[in-house]
């Protein structure tokens, strides 16, 4: 088995796909309070009216409704109307276990053990064009009814989604996916906790109707970083949050400001293009450089690109392979590259020189769990006698291997202890001339007493929501590491009587910064 399996619990995916119709309709008029199984049709296109949410509407399930569900209230509940009421596709499904109750948009629907039949609801789209990689003509559809090319290329598109889903080990300790369907407005079909195993993931997928509509990629993105990655659907904190966007043809909308959005919002985007636009078809492609644009990061791993939905399977493993490449997720929001950590380090005539490289030793085996970059966590080095010296800010060094080169050269000083005032230079030095969204964390190692006062120093730089450790060594007064240290004092306050016994140290304390970070997000 490949290696990259060892790491899929840190996954939560949302894939968004698309392909586009036009629908031409006639729906039929019903009451806010008809209920699907009073209606014989498999398929049906029905007129829900206005202010139904003024009734006590039944509505069982999410996503997919028991039939004695309110159409009107499940089209309500699903966001395909509004308080305005209008036209719903309905599309009867088999029966099912386990209907799980939620709110949304108003209306609070209840859970259901089983029941005989179901249904799903859908918005319906009237639109003058069809966009996609084939055509650019208008198309009008009769009925509800929609081109068979366009539904066998969305199965082919479901298909090659249930592959992923097998591929990734899709479970309650692992990976967890959710879907979006994008059109010109999009529709979540359903959220990351709604199916924890693959079988049941594959079901719901191949249950999924085509809504059809514009491509609005960008929309969709949008709907996708501000709604869904909540708790409340079931994203795991500190865990990488992903979203795949599948696009056959083009965008029909920019995808710009969506995708800064999501990067700012520590979400990794991967665009999987199908059936690129032809040259002659590119004066129809209204932002030419759409993917590029809208990836996590412009380097070629978040996109990936298929020639058409024919023969898909030899590209399942290979974009599975990229999702689950955690350390190349590097518009992830994780503990290990959005910190800042700042070192203070003691370099009074007590350390000495041997000890002064044991502590280094410390400090490079701290950062080096850290993916350090210009776009990741930053490391600055100050060192303290009675005066302080700024070894190297959060800018100066932003790789990892000159990071790390920078902080094992630094040169001893000696001198007295003065631990509060380097606390105060550290804040208005180190932290505050930085600003970016990344958590700042302070290490302080020392080992003696201070000719000055902590207690206020390090309450202050907590104040600015600096997270602070403590670690002495020797004759450091345990009352003043956990004067400066934050609470639980426990957790932050680490001591050993020797400079050789600092390495023990290395683990708690990385552990415990991504514990802080967490508990931050």
């Amino acid at each position: 088995m490949s290696m990259w399996f060892a790491v899929l619990h840190v996954l939560d995916i949302i894939i968004l796909w698309v392909i586009s119709v036009v629908y031409f309709l006639v729906p039929t008029p019903i009451s806010c309070g008809t209920r699907a199984v009073d209606i014989p049709d498999t398929r049906k296109i029905v007129l829900c009216p206005a202010n139904c949410t003024l009734w006590s509407l039944s509505v069982f399930g999410s996503g997919v409704y028991a039939s004695v569900s309110s159409i009107c209230g499940a089209a309500i509940h699903r966001g395909i109307i509004s308080l305005s009421g209008g036209p719903v596709e309905v599309h009867g499904l088999q029966g099912r276990t386990n209907y799980l109750s939620s709110y949304a948009h108003g209306i609070q629907s209840q859970s259901l053990s089983q029941w005989s039949s179901s249904f799903t609801v859908a918005r319906i789209i009237s639109l003058p064009l069809e966009v996609s990689s084939q055509t650019s003509s208008s198309a009008t559809v009769a009925s509800g009814a929609v081109k068979p090319n366009m539904i066998r290329r969305f199965n082919l598109q479901k298909s090659f989604v249930s592959k992923l889903v097998a591929m990734l080990k899709v479970g309650t300790p692992g990976p967890h996916v959710g879907v979006v369907q994008t059109s010109e407005a999009p529709r979540t079909e359903f959220y990351l906790s709604n199916y924890t195993t693959a079988k049941d993931l594959t079901f719901a997928i191949k249950e999924i109707p085509y809504i059809g509509g514009n491509t609005n990629s960008g929309k969709a993105i949008l709907h996708t970083v501000r709604t869904f990655f909540n708790p409340d659907f079931g994203v795991r904190r500190g865990y990488p949050r992903i979203i795949v966007v599948f696009v056959d043809g083009w965008p029909s909308d920019n995808v710009e400001e969506a995708a800064i959005l999501a990067r700012e919002s520590g979400i990794n985007i991967f665009f999987v293009s199908v059936a690129k636009p032809a040259p002659e078809e590119m004066s129809l492609v209204s932002e030419q450089d759409f993917m590029r644009k809208a990836v996590c990061k412009d380097n070629e791993f978040f996109t990936f690109s298929m020639p058409n939905w024919f023969g898909t399977n030899k590209f399942v493993k290979s974009l599975a392979h990229k999702l689950c490449s955690i350390d190349q997720m590097v518009c992830s929001k994780t503990c290990y590259n959005s910190v800042n950590l700042g070192f203070l380090i003691d370099g009074s005539s007590s350390v000495g020189d041997g000890n002064f490289r044991l502590v280094l030793d410390l400090l490079h085996s701290i950062a080096h769990n850290f993916d350090i970059s210009d776009i990741g966590s930053r490391i600055g080095a100050i060192q303290f006698t009675y005066d302080q010296r700024m070894e190297f800010n959060f800018n100066e060094h932003t790789t990892k291997d000159n990071a790390l080169r920078a902080l094992q050269s630094i040169p001893y000083m000696s001198g007295g202890t003065a631990t509060g005032d380097a606390i105060n230079y550290a804040v208005q030095s180190l932290f505050k001339p930085h600003t970016g969204s990344n958590k700042n964390f302070l290490i302080i190692i020392t080992d003696g007493q201070s000719y000055d006062d902590v207690r206020g120093p390090a309450m202050a730089a907590q104040r600015e929501g600096i997270t602070v450790y403590t670690v002495g060594v020797a004759w450091a007064p345990m009352e003043d590491l956990k004067a400066m240290a934050s609470e639980p004092k426990e957790s932050h306050v680490f001591f050993t009587r020797e400079f050789t016994g600092l390495g023990q140290f290395q683990q708690p304390i990385v552990r415990g910064i991504c514990r802080d970070f967490t508990e931050f997000n």
